[in-house]
């Protein structure tokens, strides 16, 4: 039995397009994998807090050393390392904000992107080990960004996740976009067409 862990990063709530991504995606998946189980994260509920001083000691301290003021601050850290480690595939919805990922998604990675939990410090330099797990990241975006547009040099989400997933270990990662999203709140277009082409990529990647 394979688990699969949909984390949502927008604000938007039901009217969010990356939500509509990552629940058709988790949809499609469970279907073609019967038995297996879907466990969803809002990030944008979870109230995290940025990183401090304490927290950053604490992290550096080795486990053996630490105090139990320590351990609660690394509490919320060690839960959401727990989640990547019990996943065996995820999948992001990401909308772009301000040309980058949320702020929500940005506070999750400072939690879970660890030495000696999500990577380690080698003779040969940092080591992900977060291996065999495989990533697929939905991104939402109000222009379009592809590359080869006028407007990719702005994407600072695909590359950035890329990046950062790469270096705990998750190189098998794929990159589904919706860009233009600006249609659907000047009413331009409607919401089924205009997904129905991503939906359709979504689809074919979830059912592999």
């Amino acid at each position: 039995m394979s688990t699969l862990i949909q984390f949502d990063s927008s604000p938007m709530g039901e009217r969010s397009v990356s939500r509509k991504l990552t629940t058709d995606f988790a949809r499609t998946w469970l279907k073609a994998r019967p038995g297996s189980k879907v466990v969803t994260r809002d990030l944008s509920a979870l109230d995290l807090q940025p990183i401090n001083a304490f927290w950053a000691a604490s992290a550096h301290t080795p486990e053996e050393s630490l105090t139990e003021e320590q351990k609660k601050a690394l509490a919320v850290s060690d839960s959401l390392i727990g989640d990547l480690k019990n996943g065996d595939e995820y999948v992001f919805g990401v909308p772009m904000h301000n040309f980058g990922i949320p702020s929500t998604l940005k506070l999750w990675i400072d939690q879970v992107v660890r030495a000696g939990k999500t990577f380690s410090y080698t003779a040969n330099g940092p080591v992900g080990l977060l291996e065999g797990k495989k990533a697929t990241i939905l991104i939402a975006s109000g222009g379009v960004y592809e590359e080869g547009t006028n407007m990719a040099s702005f994407n600072f989400v695909a590359p950035y996740l890329q990046t950062v997933f790469g270096f705990i270990g998750i190189t098998d990662l794929t990159i589904i976009s919706a860009g233009g999203t600006a249609q659907l709140m000047s009413g331009k277009v409607d919401t089924h067409t205009f997904l129905a082409p991503t939906l359709e990529k979504v689809h074919a990647h979830a059912s592999l």
